[in-house]
């Protein structure tokens, strides 16, 4: 190819003049246009910015009937409308507050921060949908009734038109604390601090859905919940609708002084705020007392009517399975007044119980001192307090036990023994040949401070019965009884060979009351091992010759 043929190509590929022109005055218009576009934007955010902030303030205030504060609300563009706003807090929810029953009342809702997405002709409808709202910082503070003051009553210029500008499908809250104030003196407001909660379907007319997360206190546990909530009650917001499912996990029984385990529980409940039914289980594998520190498996299923605005509850019943042991409770869990917490006030039945749990829960011996069936009827009251739940409780009622065995086999040889004498049979009171015996128990008791004191105890066994009164301290889990023992046989049919013919001028003096022999006694032990004697009040010496059993 020639080289003319070569530069006619090259100047037909490279552009005119006039067309590298027309190339910058399209880029230099297109940038114009851009930025025009910009200032555009920009100039119609801020025109759009106080229609909507009045837009959402005039939602809130007619939906709640109450003034609205908003100290901030920006907008911004992207793919969609991003709108961004805090400070955002509603005087009152039921009503204007009396001035003189709350001066400088806090706002009943506040919202520090929120943000949702729009498009710019959902934003100009006269009705307008958002999908999503995010929420941080939530605080609803709910006063006492009586002082909330009358619903004020709806404008009648708006009668006829649509109460809501805006209308939300989704809100998710985080960090939200909700605060029901009493006006009782010496109690302090109920708090519940919410992790996050989800809400859908929310509108002003029908209940709205929830799923929640929340942090609880007392027992420390997790507890997430879906349910209903709603329509809100302005009026009155204890009638305000209220139901769902909830799952309490992983809660440290320790974060209660004096208790010890971990804690699950799953129910339903439904009601109103002012009165909740809830039915539900617990499982605990290993609950303990501080006292003992022995850990027992605690099964148990509950029904019972909250008041969710004070956290009042009662229950009706309680039905609990510790270790073997089978447990019906019945009473209150109210809030105390003066003192943070609650007061708990239950009356306890064991229809089929162990006497080894209630021991094993309750002393550090290991095994326990005694086992055998257990039928008690308890009252136990346990005040609020920041003292140890084993220092602080009261408990008092009466107790039986049947086929009573020590769990110590030197110390049951001795009572097998002292049986085989006490129904005239010295001659089987050998280790080889006395018959092991059962014990049965009753009395009544009490419990506080950590001691147990005991009444009317009566101890019987196959040719013998002791009566006495006694107390036991819990920690370090020593005893101490007083009373008589009272035999089959008399003192000279109790032994034999020559001690027999010793003691035969006693028997009509130490008969008593139909009974062979009757002495008083003294019985003292530790955790495991106990001394049984005479207990004459200047002379703890037996006639000569009768039998004492030693430690």
């Amino acid at each position: 190819m020639s080289e003319e043929a070569v530069e006619t190509i090259e100047l037909k590929d490279c552009p005119r003049w006039w067309q590298r022109r027309w190339l910058l005055w399209v880029g230099t218009g297109i940038v114009v246009l851009g930025f025009a576009a910009a200032l555009a934007v920009e100039w119609g955010l801020r025109q759009m910015q106080p229609m909507l902030r009045k837009k959402v303030v005039e939602t809130l205030s007619a939906r709640f009937h109450s003034p609205v504060e908003l100290d901030q609300l920006e907008l911004s563009m992207t793919r969609d409308m991003i709108v961004t706003g805090g400070g955002l807090r509603i005087l009152y929810l039921a009503g204007p507050t009396k001035p003189d029953a709350r001066p400088n009342a806090p706002p009943m809702l506040e919202v520090d921060r929120f943000e949702f997405r729009t498009g710019w002709r959902e934003l100009l409808r006269p009705t307008t949908r958002l999908v999503t709202v995010k929420v941080q910082g939530l605080r609803v503070n709910i006063p006492p009734k009586g002082d909330r003051g009358a619903r004020e009553p709806d404008d009648p210029r708006r009668k006829g038109q649509s109460a809501l500008g805006i209308v939300v499908d989704r809100i998710e809250c985080t960090d939200a604390k909700v605060t029901l104030e009493t006006s009782k003196p010496g109690k302090k407001p109920l708090e519940f601090a919410i992790k996050s909660v989800v809400l859908t379907d929310v509108g002003a007319k029908k209940p709205l859905g929830y799923t929640a997360m929340l942090m609880n206190p007392k027992p420390v546990g997790e507890v997430r919940s879906t349910g209903h909530f709603g329509p809100w009650q302005g009026d009155n917001p204890r009638d305000t609708p209220l139901d769902g499912d909830y799952e309490f996990t992983h809660a440290d029984l320790s974060s209660i002084h004096g208790l010890g385990g971990t804690l699950s529980s799953t129910g339903r409940f439904g009601g109103t705020l002012g009165s909740l039914t809830a039915d539900g289980t617990t499982e605990t594998p290993d609950f303990r007392l501080d006292i003992s520190d022995h850990a027992m498996p605690l099964h148990t299923e509950f029904h019972a009517v909250v008041d969710g605005t004070t956290g009042d509850t009662w229950l009706d019943p309680v039905r609990a399975r510790l270790g073997r042991t089978e447990i019906t409770a019945r009473g209150a869990v109210t809030r105390a007044e003066g003192v943070p917490g609650h007061n708990t006030d239950l009356s306890v039945v064991i229809e089929r119980g162990r006497l080894e749990d209630i021991l094993s829960l309750s002393l550090k011996s290991n095994p326990p001192l005694m086992r055998g069936a257990l039928v008690a009827k308890v009252h136990f009251f346990d005040p609020a307090g920041p003292v140890s739940v084993s220092r602080k409780m009261k408990l008092e009622g009466t107790f039986a036990i049947k086929d009573g065995m020590l769990n110590n086999p030197e110390m049951q040889a001795k009572m097998d023994s002292l049986s085989m004498r006490a129904q005239g049979k010295p001659k089987q009171a050998n280790a080889q040949e006395a018959a092991v015996v059962g014990s049965a128990l009753s009395g009544k008791f009490s419990i506080a401070n950590a001691v147990l004191d005991v009444k009317d105890l009566n101890y019987q066994m196959p040719g013998a019965q002791m009566l006495a009164d006694g107390q036991m301290q819990l920690v370090p889990s020593t005893f101490e009884f007083h009373g008589k023992v009272r035999t089959q046989a008399t003192a000279s049919q109790m032994t034999t060979g020559w001690k027999s013919l010793l003691l035969s001028p006693f028997d009509k003096m130490l008969k008593k009351n139909g009974a062979g022999l009757e002495l008083p006694i003294k019985v003292t032990g530790t955790r495991s091992t106990y001394d049984l004697r005479l207990d004459f009040p200047h002379d703890t010496r037996a006639p000569a010759g009768l039998p004492t059993p030693a430690k």
